[in-house]
């Protein structure tokens, strides 16, 4: 059995033990990844079942422990398991986070169940050197948090800034400002349900071109801001063509108001509330202490999912291109499930970033991780660069032919042999927590058993699970640099509002209200909150009394404006 003084050593990672896939039967000695080898980046790939997810929390357990702070992009809600550690081990610790059906299964009491889970941790860790004092080192290294995005459950994030201009590294950086504002543009366009070609749409090429102007200048937009620009943008023309020839004004009134609609749905509301998507923020809080920042993603639909995520990915590379180069590990980004974000055919818009990251990130320190348990739809052309590839167990030939041809490339882009005939045995014959790690840093392949997580994973969490773990950070007041401040004349969300109903026959008027106050300083619109840069009142013009329900009347859709606020535009 090793010892803490075995594997406690700052710059190397604790994996597991090295493990005879012929004997089936795991060998003395350690596995110690170094922690510099992730700046290369790393793939998982495994079935499930096979313990993909049990090794990746152990490689952000370690890298939390050397004080590396990390973003988790959680698609499925079992990173949130990070959250999960108990020093004491004791049962009733447990007992909350248990999963109640596997109890019943086992027709045992929850109570029973919990104390039998406590037993199980107890001794895995102990048959890997470890206890709940390394429990506690772990807990005390890092902040661990949970992002949930459009969402209230976890720590919600504001996108109000993700259409502000980059960072100068990036507006001075030509092919990574194409890069930054195709890829919002057509996530943005994708939550409208519009598949945008960046070539053939002109509502990409509208969008790209708005956000291009704005940008150069280094000029703050937001989405309100973005809404009114595409009725009335800052160009003229567009290649050649006069702008209203090649978009009438009535398409782009169509397009504006397809993106109002969004911005005034009930539940897009979240989104513009929380936290700023700051990364810095992320990766460590206002202190100064390493973050682990789990963002769950998995109660969002696919365009939400692909919208936010490749907002994120270009946040990270924005933050990146501000750093120093270093040959240590910064930082590490990891996401649990890239199926659909990294295709081998398709450009999504998260494919340019993520492409982005691997091929600079190493410079700036930054380690990017990327899991799946479908290793048929990658870009292993893409993929080729990546350092370190940790194989489990695979279901069907063809998943073992696809990561055979993932290896040989990366081989290939270091200069190693291939031996092909025998990386196939060794993946035929793998088991569950047994993986084959191909580092290009090493000088072959090694066959290893993963070691016994500290975290307690019960599986995915669900929305209320996720709230009640964050319920007391949600509760403390924010520090002032961690408070989303909105942007220079960013709007509150629109909240739409029906129509009054004319008075039937017979029916008496009703008397006319007296036109309302002026605005308080800092509100510009009939509810206080609203800070609207497409209110009336915001350019001093006259105000309108708001509705019955009490709600701005500049929200609504145009046929239903009064008189005077028709005449405002």
């Amino acid at each position: 059995m090793p010892s803490a003084a075995d594997f406690e050593k700052l710059g190397v990672f604790y994996l597991g033990r090295p493990y005879d896939w012929q004997q089936k039967k795991g060998q003395d000695g350690l596995i110690l990844y170094d922690s510099k080898d992730l700046v290369t980046h790393a793939v998982c790939v495994g079935m499930t079942g096979s313990g993909k997810t049990g090794l990746c929390l152990a490689l952000i357990e370690e890298a939390a422990i050397d004080g590396i702070p990390a973003i988790l992009i959680d698609p499925k809600g079992d990173l949130a398991n990070l959250l999960l550690t108990f020093p004491g081990l004791k049962s009733e610790d447990f007992r909350p986070w248990v999963n109640e059906d596997d109890a019943r299964r086992k027709n045992l009491s929850v109570d029973d169940y919990a104390r039998q889970q406590a037993e199980l941790w107890q001794k895995g860790l102990a048959s890997w050197g470890e206890d709940g004092a390394r429990i506690q080192r772990l807990r005390d290294a890092a902040d661990f948090a949970i992002y949930t995005p459009g969402s209230n459950a976890g720590i919600p994030l504001s996108i109000l800034k993700s259409f502000a201009a980059p960072p100068p590294a990036i507006r001075e950086d030509e092919e990574l400002l194409r890069e930054r504002i195709g890829t919002t543009a057509t996530s943005l366009l994708g939550l409208l349900g519009i598949d945008a070609d960046p070539i053939k749409s002109r509502e990409h090429i509208l969008i790209s071109t708005i956000l291009d102007t704005a940008w150069r200048q280094g000029q703050e937009l937001d989405l309100a801001g973005l809404i009114q620009q595409i009725q009335t943008p800052p160009v003229k023309r567009v290649g050649v063509l006069d702008l209203d020839a090649f978009f009438p004004s009535k398409d782009r009134f169509a397009l504006a108001m397809s993106l109002n609609n969004l911005l005034a749905a009930p539940g897009f509301g979240a989104w513009m509330e929380g936290e700023p998507l700051d990364v810095g923020n992320l990766l460590h809080t206002p202190e100064g202490k390493p973050r682990v920042a789990i963002v769950s993603i998995a109660h969002l639909n696919d365009a939400e999912r692909m919208f936010f995520v490749s907002l994120l990915l270009n946040q990270v590379v924005g933050w990146m291109r501000t750093q120093s180069g270093t040959t240590s590990l910064r930082a590490l980004l990891y996401m649990d499930e890239i199926f659909g974000f990294f295709p081998p055919v398709a450009n999504p818009p998260s494919k340019t970033p993520l492409l982005t990251l691997l091929k600079q990130a190493r410079a700036f320190g930054v380690g990017v991780v990327l899991a799946t348990q479908n290793p048929v739809d990658l870009d292993y052309k893409g993929l080729s660069n990546t350092g370190t590839w940790f194989i489990g167990r695979l279901q069907t030939e063809r998943d073992k032919a696809r990561v055979l041809d993932g290896l040989e490339g990366a081989a290939g882009s270091a200069g190693q042999g291939f031996d092909r005939a025998g990386l196939e045995r060794i993946l035929s014959g793998l088991s569950s927590r047994v993986f084959l790690m191909n580092n290009v840093h090493e000088d072959h392949p090694v066959v290893f058993e993963s070691r016994w997580v500290m975290s307690y994973l019960r599986g995915p969490l669900t929305r209320a699970q996720i709230k009640t773990l964050m319920d007391a950070r949600r509760g403390a007041p924010a520090p002032a640099s961690a408070k989303a401040a909105p942007a220079p004349g960013a709007a509150a969300r629109p909240e739409p509002v029906s129509a009054p109903k004319p008075a039937g026959k017979g029916a008496r008027a009703a008397a006319p209200e007296p036109a309302a106050a002026p605005p308080a300083a800092g509100a510009h619109s009939c509810r206080p909150t609203c800070r609207s840069t497409s209110c009336p009142r915001a350019a001093g013009r006259p105000p309108e009394r708001a509705s019955s329900t009490g709600r701005c009347w500049w929200a609504r859709p145009r046929s239903a404006w009064p008189t005077r606020a028709a005449a405002w535009t």
